[in-house]
């Protein structure tokens, strides 16, 4: 069966107040439209959350400047956490959310200025990117990368997700699971110490580092404001043997909780993943919803060494909802972007500080 992965939709963030964190997202990252915030339970997730129903609520949010959502996400049964060791780079898992911006000097300069924690100076990717990392309020650690296509003007000086830096076992087999999720496109593949990761946990042993893109994005209707996405796999090689990011852990605890993808003919996806190993380990089974006006089909799988990965098919979602207008995708070709009036119109569901 053909199905389609337009590519990364975007980045899940567990955290442990809900309101203060997304407040933080919309001031420095420009996350101020929520596509949907809904307060439910997580019959999905009991795989990840010790067999349990959770209750949690979730804001899927976006930036109009461009780029990829994040769902911020904050359990109500429990406190999110930290885990009980401190994390470093390499090990297994999402260990770095990328922000994009068309300008990265001019944001650094305005964190220095706005009291946000930065850990690194200016420093080049192996691709010659000017990046720097810094940590969010519950310790998180984000990079900025550059990108200086924007989909609309704004006040905010980065856009949104682009992206993450996901640590591995091994390189290859990971690259070859992201190979099927469309990320086939390598970019950079280089083994050495990299002084961009030296003011980072970890940071200053050797790695094995591989940015991959897209040869050939699939469209989608929000292809037009996601722009270029990437994922960066990081392997230890200095012979410390990494430890699993979520290992005993419950999904929204304090991290990176999955990423997710955009994709449709969520049974044909069913059918490739399973053949290669990786079938659904949560499965809606149907549509879900998502408040009253968000209808999807969630699917989750894991990349080889556990990081969970998220699946949605949309099929209906709100563009305006106090005007009654909606987008239902099953009317739509799957590569077809929205048209520009319909994404500008997401403006008038900004949440304003």
């Amino acid at each position: 069966m053909t199905y389609t992965i337009h590519g990364i939709q975007h980045l899940g963030v567990g955290v442990p107040d809900h309101g203060s964190s997304w407040k933080w997202y919309r001031q420095f990252f420009g996350l101020d439209i929520p596509l949907f915030d809904d307060e439910a339970e997580a019959h999905l997730m009991t795989a990840y959350t010790n067999g349990k129903v959770i209750s949690k609520r979730a804001a899927m949010v976006l930036n109009l400047k461009g780029g990829c959502a994040m769902e911020v996400v904050s359990p109500s049964t429990f406190t999110a956490s930290h885990a009980d060791v401190e994390h470093q780079l390499g090990d297994l898992g999402i260990y770095i959310g990328w922000i994009k911006a068309p300008d990265v000097k001019e944001v650094y300069s305005h964190y220095q200025c706005s009291g946000v924690q930065i850990v690194s100076e200016l420093m080049q990717m192996p691709n010659g990117w000017t990046t720097f990392y810094l940590k969010d309020p519950n310790g998180l650690l984000f990079q900025v990368v550059p990108d200086p296509n924007v989909y609309t003007k704004s006040s905010h000086l980065t856009g949104g997700t682009s992206g993450c830096s996901i640590g591995v076992s091994d390189i290859d087999r990971a690259k070859h699971f992201y190979g099927i999720l469309g990320y086939d496109q390598v970019i950079y593949d280089e083994s050495n110490r990299f002084a961009d990761w030296s003011k980072l946990r970890g940071g200053k042993g050797k790695f094995r580092r591989l940015l991959l893109g897209q040869s050939n994005p699939s469209g989608g209707g929000f292809s037009k404001l996601t722009g270029k996405t990437y994922i960066e796999l990081v392997q230890d090689l200095s012979g410390r043997k990494p430890v699993k990011i979520y290992e005993g852990r419950r999904w929204g605890d304090i991290g990176f909780v999955h990423l997710g993808f955009d994709i449709r003919n969520m049974p044909g996806l069913g059918e490739k993943l399973s053949s290669i190993g990786h079938g659904f380990t949560c499965d809606t089974k149907d549509v879900l919803s998502m408040g009253a006006s968000t209808k999807v089909h969630c699917t989750y799988t894991e990349d080889p060494d556990g990081t969970l990965i998220e699946m949605i098919e949309v099929y209906k979602m709100p563009i305006v909802e106090k005007l009654g207008i909606f987008l239902n995708v099953e009317r739509r070709k799957p590569t077809q972007p929205l048209p520009d009036l319909m994404l500008k119109a997401l403006r008038f569901m900004r949440v304003r500080d």
